[in-house]
């Protein structure tokens, strides 16, 4: 239920011509969303406006709190090191992610940062969580860029 909001969230992203990335941040005691986001890289242009940092801004605000005790996070892609750091800094206690992204993933690939025996904290973590959905959408966001360069050129 949580992951396909965050799907839905990438969807949106994905109609401004944004890299479909969506997040959802949940309140493990009530189940219920306490933040919704996805990616403004484009339409910021600021290349650190990811739908995680943008879920957990506004869930740090909304709570006047640092850190996301008692949180989860559910995330179309696996997040990037930069994100996956951030989450580290807040605390969450869950990640749950869709697609892998062995280009810029940076828990199951990349770095895999919270195998690092120097990270202090350490969240669960759940993959390919509606994998499929998450990665068809990436890919025709892709293949459409691509059609659109061809074009241009």
């Amino acid at each position: 239920m949580f992951m396909l909001q965050a799907i839905e969230q990438a969807l949106q992203a994905f109609n401004l011509g944004e890299v479909p990335v969506g997040v959802v941040i949940v309140n493990r005691a009530t189940k219920t969303v306490l933040t919704r986001a996805y990616n403004k890289v484009e339409t910021t242009l600021n290349p650190t406006f990811h739908a995680e940092i943008i879920a957990i801004n506004k869930a740090c605000s909304l709570l006047s709190c640092k850190y996301l005790h008692g949180y989860d996070i559910y995330v179309s892609l696996e997040p990037c090191a930069m994100c996956a750091a951030a989450l580290a800094h807040v605390r969450i206690d869950r990640i749950f992610f869709g697609a892998y992204d062995e280009k810029f993933g940076a828990i199951e690939n990349g770095v895999r940062l919270f195998y690092n025996t120097t990270v202090y904290y350490k969240p669960e973590i759940y993959g390919g969580i509606m994998e499929l959905q998450s990665k068809e959408l990436l890919q025709k966001f892709f293949s459409n860029l691509r059609e659109r360069m061809k074009q241009s050129v």
